[in-house]
């Protein structure tokens, strides 16, 4: 799996550099999350604008990173969705669950207020 990770105080970008998240990336993909969770970052933005396709074990690994932020009170952020992407996900009814913005600037925004609105309460 290609994939880069960059690391800030408030959140990581993970950068999927693969045209597919199927089963041969997915698993893969399901431990980086895990570790980076574990490494104490809740905050999670997974950048799909390098791939064009997702199957149903690539979705799974999206929603183990949603799950895993949340428990952690932090947020998973989807970025960059192709158009088959997107259209997976509504199929599959997940656009209220999942996350989602069209720019890593506004996924890097997004965890900004919700780490203000966070801290408010």
């Amino acid at each position: 799996m290609h994939f880069t990770i960059d690391k800030n105080d408030k959140y990581a970008v993970v950068k999927l550099h693969e045209q597919k998240l199927n089963t041969l990336i997915s698993a893969e993909l399901k431990s980086e999350l895990l570790i980076i969770n574990g490494l104490g970052l809740v905050n999670i933005i997974l950048d799909l604008s390098d791939t064009q396709y997702c199957d149903s074990s690539g979705l799974s690994a999206v929603l183990v990173g949603n799950r895993v932020c949340r428990n952690a009170n932090g947020s998973f952020v989807l970025t960059g969705l192709s158009d088959p992407i997107k259209k997976l996900i509504t199929i599959s009814q997940l656009e209220q669950v999942l996350t989602i913005t069209p720019t890593l600037k506004d996924a890097v925004e997004l965890i900004f207020s919700d780490d203000v609105e966070k801290s408010a309460n």
